[in-house]
């Protein structure tokens, strides 16, 4: 079990940093696993296959979302309890989500394979790639229960304080899909189809190592046969806390499966832009909410400890942090731009696009990123109602309209630069409640 960082001791950027450290190499790790995914069916099938797996993923956030909600709800809870040495309430805690995940899981598969068509139908998916999409998506969801099983035991262990194995069975699982991806591809010739069962293949070894870990070597927590009982108290408890983030999470599940029906209108060559530079993206913005979670751990601890002092040069430097990397990843996109789209497709058009894309968030980027560091502090301070309004203010009056208007303006072009208006407006409420937040938390003084 690695060892416990405590964030209310030692200098704020140096504890910073360390902490930020090992969260951002197992996020980096887990979003290499979706990008060679993508890479691989773009070089390797074509640019429509790639538009068929950027199509399937926005639907397949939105189908999960509710149910990663409520498993981040009893993270929390596994976690309070960890800290409070309750080790019998952390077991049955974790036995109740798994019993949860069976059911849900088996739901949601049969309910997305079922409604697959309907779904595309509604999006706009352009009808060259809809068969494709519909297959990937069909065999993708079949693995459901693998995908919200693994990560939620990844999530549990996290909240038990082991962040090494977390690490260790993501690592797994990326070489896994990877190997598989290229024999399914290259050698068995199975297209679209073949990457999906390279995913769900790789997830479900991926649960089944770490459930075998569990319950063989972990010392608080089993799935034998004694010990699956189902607390409904300590589950609605879980519930309390995840619902919220359920409901963030599917309101922008819902968000990007519209701005996702725009983009489509624009047609295959947009939609496969849109996919690879969206995994580019996701890449950046896993780096931002590291560092926004760090915010929040350390923010939490010294309001805890009362070290309120300690906050505001937390954030401080956490937007100097945030300044150096807006610079370098506009830098690099700049120059680079269109050799990162590369890594997915050598269509000349779609990786202008993509570069297009990349280079107008990436201008206002450091917006985005401050957005997150003064969410951070927020949620550290227990504002995650204002977070969550945001956040969906945000998507569904700011981006979306603004993706309508533009984008019938100067087409693709006001996509993404609805997108960006969006983190600048997103980042101009949070920023002024922040300052109204932070002089209350330091008059507590």
């Amino acid at each position: 079990m690695t060892k416990r960082i405590d964030l209310t001791e030692g200098k704020p950027w140096k504890i910073i940093l360390a902490f930020s450290g090992p969260l951002l190499f197992g996020n980096l790790l887990q979003q290499f696993y979706n990008i060679a995914d993508s890479a691989i069916v773009g070089h390797f099938i074509g640019k429509e296959a790639l538009a068929a797996v950027s199509a399937s993923f926005f639907i397949y956030y939105f189908v999960i979302a509710l149910v990663i909600g409520i498993g981040s709800g009893t993270t929390v809870v596994v976690s309070q309890l960890y800290g409070a040495k309750e080790y019998d309430k952390v077991q049955r805690t974790f036995s109740s989500l798994f019993i949860f995940l069976l059911i849900a899981g088996a739901v949601l598969s049969i309910l997305s394979i079922l409604l697959a068509k309907p779904i595309f139908l509604l999006t706009n998916t352009p009808k060259e790639i809809l068969p494709l999409a519909i297959l990937y998506f069909r065999i993708y969801m079949g693995g459901t229960f693998f995908f919200i099983t693994f990560n939620s035991v990844l999530s549990i262990l996290r909240g038990t304080g082991d962040s090494f194995h977390p690490m260790l069975f993501v690592g797994i699982t990326t070489i896994l899909n990877i190997v598989l991806d290229l024999f399914f591809i290259l050698f068995l010739k199975w297209g679209v189809a073949g990457a999906a069962f390279a995913t769900i293949i790789a997830q479900g070894i991926g649960m089944c190592i770490s459930l075998y870990y569990i319950n063989f070597f972990h010392p608080l927590l089993s799935l034998k046969k004694k010990d699956m009982v189902f607390d409904k108290k300590l589950f609605v408890r879980g519930l309390k806390i995840g619902l919220p983030t359920s409901v963030q999470q599917c309101a922008i599940a819902i968000g990007l499966v519209a701005l996702l029906g725009i983009v489509n209108s624009f047609g295959t060559d947009t939609l496969t832009a849109y996919g690879a530079a969206g995994r580019i993206d996701m890449l950046i913005t896993q780096a931002i909410l590291t560092l926004s979670s760090a915010i929040a751990a350390f923010c939490g601890q010294n309001i805890g400890a009362k070290k309120f002092d300690r906050i505001k040069k937390g954030v401080h430097f956490a937007m100097w942090l945030n300044i150096a990397f807006s610079l370098i990843m506009l830098t690099c996109i700049y120059f680079f731009g269109s050799q990162m789209i590369s890594f997915f497709t050598a269509d000349q058009n779609v990786m202008r696009i993509g570069k297009e894309y990349l280079l107008i968030t990436g201008v206002f980027m450091f917006f985005h990123g401050a957005m997150n560091v003064y969410n951070g502090a927020l949620r550290g301070a227990g504002k995650t109602l204002f977070i969550m309004l945001t956040g969906i203010f945000s998507l569904w009056l700011i981006r979306i309209p603004l993706a309508y208007w533009l984008s019938a303006e100067f087409g693709a072009t006001g996509i993404w630069a609805a997108i960006s208006l969006s983190f600048l407006i997103g980042f101009s409420i949070t920023y002024l409640y922040y300052r109204i937040e932070i002089k209350k938390i330091l008059s507590h003084k």
